[in-house]
């Protein structure tokens, strides 16, 4: 199987700031054609995938209702870290 691909770097020197063609990821290949989230395209021996936009918005929409909950129990692990290294201390 071939390595993961990120193109990020390249896109940006080229000035692709438009979201499309971001990662050649073969093993997303199943699991975000499935729900439309990317189409796919060939081109000689390389596939690229382009993120659909409105799709990528609901999954940041299902995320953003556990962002706040994620945050919160994130803070408090930090807290109490900070209040074990100062006892250690």
């Amino acid at each position: 199987m071939r390595s993961l691909l990120v193109t990020f770097s390249r896109l940006a020197l080229a000035g692709d700031n438009s979201g499309r063609g971001l990662c050649r990821l073969r093993c997303w290949r199943m699991s975000i054609g499935r729900h439309a989230m990317a189409a796919r395209q060939a081109r000689r021996r390389e596939i690229y995938y382009y993120f659909n936009p409105k799709k990528m918005k609901e999954v940041a929409d299902w995320v953003s209702q556990y962002q706040q909950y994620c945050a919160n129990k994130l803070d408090s692990l930090e807290s109490y870290l900070a209040k074990i290294q100062k006892k250690k201390k």
